[in-house]
Formats: structure tokens, sequence, C-alpha cells
């Protein structure tokens, strides 16, 4: 079990609705399911290796996306403190969605069967759509493209309300990467939250010395479960004995990023093999922000849109 990824067994249903999804390029291959529109491995031929750029601890099409390398946030990611909020005069309800956490969790597209759109050797799209029901009151339609090139993974993920008023909307991606001793991460941010007992923000912070990212630095060996503001939409992650770098960028739509790291009293099972980062268009329980904190108010029939980028390169020594 992971803080913000329950490990969900994948539902039983069969047919081509669960084939997996390959693409292929020159040196990078990716698998993606459409339980969860999760993509479970993106991986690049490296030294005579095959390495994992996304860190993968479950096999794809019989666990859930929380144990895939990436699933994305929608209709927002996270959770929303009391799983209440209101809007425009009115008041909403959430009630969990995974049977193990007490709080509806990073929304519902990592938990749905999407639809394959269409595919090719390089590129598929994905799709699903959501009715307003007792969990939540969101109506949407979401799209997710996944483009895999010469150089690297882009994905663009899209959200239209299909409800009959306004709600806020947020997207977001959540990858999983591999961890080591000697990993680094450069992520310049302004400040941080710190985390309350229910694993919501408590207060906004100046980074301290272990959590500032805006030089190249390992992921601390503890706990970590936070989010950052004011980041820049680029980041970069080493794995200095493998000669290996990954730049992440994310387009302005992502102002934010939230780490975890786990940690054996919470998970006996983790071995610090994997950490999290997760660009998001807001900050955790934005829903009771005065100014939204970066959700986005769509009318009926509105959109939200943004993208990320994956592009290894080799890392100088």
């Amino acid at each position: 079990m992971v803080a913000d990824g329950l490990h969900l067994p994948v539902s039983a249903c069969g047919g081509d609705d669960m084939a997996l999804i390959t693409l292929e390029n020159g040196l990078f291959s990716v698998v993606v399911s459409p339980l969860g529109g999760a993509i479970w491995s993106f991986r690049m031929h490296h030294q005579g290796r095959v390495l994992p750029l996304l860190q993968t601890r479950g096999e794809a099409g019989r666990d859930g996306a929380s144990l895939s390398g990436c699933f994305p946030l929608v209709p927002f990611g996270n959770r929303v403190r009391g799983n209440r909020f209101s809007v425009e005069g009115r008041d909403y309800c959430l009630l969990p969605n995974t049977g193990e956490d007490p709080f509806y969790l990073h929304g519902d597209g990592w938990l749905a069967q999407w639809q394959l759109e269409h595919s090719s050797k390089q590129c598929c799209m994905l799709s699903f759509e959501k009715e307003a029901d007792a969990i939540s009151p969101y109506a949407y339609r979401a799209r997710q493209e996944i483009t895999l090139d010469e150089r690297g993974l882009s994905l663009s993920l899209e959200v239209t309300n299909r409800g009959v008023l306004a709600l806020p909307f947020g997207l977001g991606w959540h990858p999983f990467f591999p961890l080591t001793p000697t990993t680094t991460l450069y992520a310049p941010a302004s400040d941080y939250w710190t985390e309350d007992e229910q694993m919501l923000p408590a207060e906004r912070s100046a980074l301290s010395e272990a959590l500032d990212f805006n030089r190249a630095r390992p992921l601390p060996v503890c706990w970590v479960n936070n989010g950052f503001e004011g980041w820049t939409g680029e980041a970069e992650i080493v794995w200095p004995e493998d000669d290996l770098a990954l730049r992440i960028t994310a387009s302005e739509l992502f102002g934010r990023y939230q780490i975890f790291v786990s940690d054996r009293s919470f998970d006996p099972s983790y071995r610090r093999d994997f950490f999290c980062f997760e660009p998001m268009s807001h900050s955790v329980d934005a829903h009771h922000w005065p100014d939204g904190g970066g959700l986005c108010m769509l009318r009926p029939a509105e959109s939200l849109a943004g993208q990320m980028r994956l592009e290894p390169r080799i890392a100088a020594r």
C-alpha cells in the first residue's frame, strides 16, 4: 500500500477491453492498459540493458492501476478535507471510492475502464465518461493521448464537464519512478506544505533543507508526502549509476507537484525502490481555498487540458 495509491485488484472482466497496448519507437517501449488509463511500463534500451524509466510494482492485466508506472488524476487529484465542499452556494459530498481509504481519492480515472479510441505503433488515445452518482457529483468526459517518439514520451490529458452545473476541475499524473541510493531530483519550487495526521496540508512553509529541490539532491531517507507550490514546470531525475537522466516538463497548467516516499512503518513491503513525483494543476484540498488553489471552474461543456513530457538523456558524470 502507498499513501495515495492502494493495492487494488483488477475487476473481473475480459475481452478486448482489457487488451494491453504496446507502443515502440527506437530505444523506447511503453505498455498501456485501458484499466485506469494506466501506463504500465516505460522502458529504454541503454548500455546493453533494458532499464525502467517508470517503476512498476505489479503485473499489467492482473493488478490495478495503483501498481502501474503512472496513472492519470481526473477530475482532480489527492483528497478533499471532510469529503465535502461548497461551490456557488451549493454543498457537495464525496464518498470513499477505494474501500480502504476514508477519502474519495484521486478522482475516478485510475479506477475506471477506459475505451481505446485509436492506436498505432507510436500513439494511442483513450477516453472514458463518468456520470454523477452517489460517490461523486462530477459528470465528465476524459481523454488521454499517449505518444512515444524517438526522444521520449508525451502525455496529454483533457477533461470536459458534462454536468448541468459548474464545478471545479483539476488534472494531474501520478508517476512512480525508480529510486536507488544515488538517485537525485531537481524540481524548482517556491515553498511547500507540511502534512497533518489525515495526510492533508497543514501549513504552508519555506522549503526545508531536506526538501529543497531547487538544486539536484537525493530524496530523504524517511517518509515524505508533501505538496510543493510555485513549480516552474521543469524537473530532472538522475540515476548516476546508469549514466541516465530523465527530464520532466509540463505545460503551464501544472504549477504544483506532490512528492511521495513511503517507509516500512507504513508499508512493511516497501524496499525504497520507488518514489512519486506528481505534476498537479492544483493544490491538495484546493476545494477549500478561497482562490481555488489552481482548480479551474468549468461550466457545462467547457474543457481543461494539459501536457507532460518524459525525455531521457545520457547523464554526464
